[in-house]
């Protein structure tokens, strides 16, 4: 399939902002090269910090690096950059490309619009990435000899990279957060069938706490679709939206809460939130004409996904779970009501601040939790002093003080409830670290 692509590629001056260390970049900037684009990479980390990254590249001789700063001059005389989620809007060196006319591409809505498949598209403040690996999940069980990508915001894959993968009978499950969707917006497109699955307060570090600017990220997902597509969301989404929205939605819209389900529906997940996402991805698989009964069956047989609510061990009577994607206190309130019964929840929490409201949690978190165990970071700072909790020095400390304290029948609940950046690389070696440190008990 590559041949196909080096027609769209080959000699094209590219420049990729963002390399990071979580493999899409790389993979954007392999495909990238491998297609027989001149590819510039530039990023702000050193060469020190992305050494493994840039390994990977070293290989490609049309593959040159900028690393440790970003120049002016490599945003001109280019014939896309490709920007990585998570690139400030207001970045003077994307509005100098702008000024100059130059395309500003990312690597999901250039695979939408160069792919020519059919995109389920999943956004939300919560649950997109259970819902998008649950409706990807149950396509891929029933359907024999398709070709069910899966792609967006899914660790370690190039989303771009996919287009080697792409035949005609293809369909994508793409997760899409609000950076990503900074680039539907451009390019003006939306997927086919769109699942936004709830909006709360998330990323306002980034977004200066304007909660508007969020949701206008958030809006690509369902603005560009036209008659004939599928918007799946709740009613209390739908009602921002109608704020939002002045003209009448062409498409059609599904809103969705649990009673979609059958009671007697099994899913492996716990908690009354996970419900509602195997909901709303019941909707969207509807959508895809598959039957009840291959719905169901599908979802009974998922296993979930990898940092959220994932159940790790039992040992002496006391179950761990890794839920470490939770990086807002609202995500780590879900995972507490998900699994309190009474208060037999030992929590290890803490981490960065994002600027977040937290006074949900700290109200309801004496309800579930016997004992919190805080791990360092800014946002810990400020919810330790209106949350009773202990110090521990790093995630082992915490998770052997947990150990001290639990008894038969407890859970040991790791929903930090804030980022990892400063501490850790990136939100992934947080949770590696701690499956690494279960698994060695």
């Amino acid at each position: 399939m590559l041949e196909r692509w080096k027609k769209e590629f080959e000699g094209r001056r590219v420049t990729v902002m963002g390399l990071g260390l979580l493999g899409r970049g790389v993979g954007d900037a392999q495909f990238l090269a491998e297609a027989g684009a001149e590819v510039l990479v530039t990023d702000l980390k050193t060469r020190e910090e992305l050494q493994e990254s840039v390994e990977r590249l070293s290989q490609y001789p049309n593959v040159t690096f900028i690393l440790g700063e970003h120049r002016m001059e490599d945003f001109e005389n280019r014939d896309f950059i490709l920007k990585a989620a998570g690139v400030p809007k207001d970045s003077p060196y994307i509005a100098h490309a702008r000024e100059r006319n130059i395309p500003i591409e990312m690597s999901a809505s250039l695979f939408v619009r160069l792919a020519g498949i059919p995109i389920i598209g999943v956004t939300g403040t919560r649950g997109k990435s259970t819902v998008t690996h649950m409706v990807h999940h149950v396509l891929s069980q029933m359907t024999e000899g398709g070709s069910v990508l899966l792609g967006g915001n899914v660790r370690g894959v190039s989303t771009l990279a996919l287009l080697n993968e792409v035949k005609e009978e293809s369909l994508a499950v793409l997760e899409l957060d609000s950076w990503q969707l900074q680039g539907c917006g451009e390019a003006k497109i939306s997927p086919q069938i769109a699942v936004f699955t709830n909006f709360m307060a998330d990323h306002l570090n980034y977004y200066k706490g304007d909660m508007d600017a969020y949701f206008e990220d958030k809006a690509q997902i369902f603005l560009y679709q036209e008659e004939g597509d599928v918007l799946v969301t709740t009613p209390e989404v739908f009602e921002r939206i109608q704020g939002f929205v002045k003209d009448q939605l062409e498409q059609q819209v599904l809103l969705t809460d649990t009673s979609v389900l059958p009671e007697d529906a099994l899913l492996s997940m716990p908690g009354e939130h996970n419900r509602l996402n195997a909901a709303l991805a019941y909707q969207a698989l509807k959508a895809t004409s598959l039957s009840d009964e291959e719905i169901f069956e599908g979802l009974a047989s998922f296993p979930g996904v990898p940092g959220r609510l994932q159940f790790l061990r039992e040992i002496d009577g006391v179950r761990i779970y890794n839920d470490n994607n939770a990086t807002t206190p609202a995500a780590t309130l879900a995972a507490l009501r998900a699994l309190g019964e009474g208060k037999n929840i030992i929590l290890v929490m803490g981490g960065a601040d994002k600027d977040v409201p937290r006074e949900e949690l700290v109200a309801e978190i004496d309800t579930y939790a016997k004992r919190v165990l805080f791990i360092p970071g800014t946002g810990t700072d400020l919810i330790s002093k209106e949350i009773e909790g202990v110090h521990a020095q790093n995630l082992k400390d915490a998770l052997s003080q947990a150990r001290e304290v639990a008894q038969e029948g407890d859970v040991i609940l790791f929903s930090p409830g804030f980022a990892s950046f400063g501490a850790y690389a990136n939100e992934y070696e947080r949770g590696d670290e701690f499956v690494s440190l279960v698994n060695s008990l």
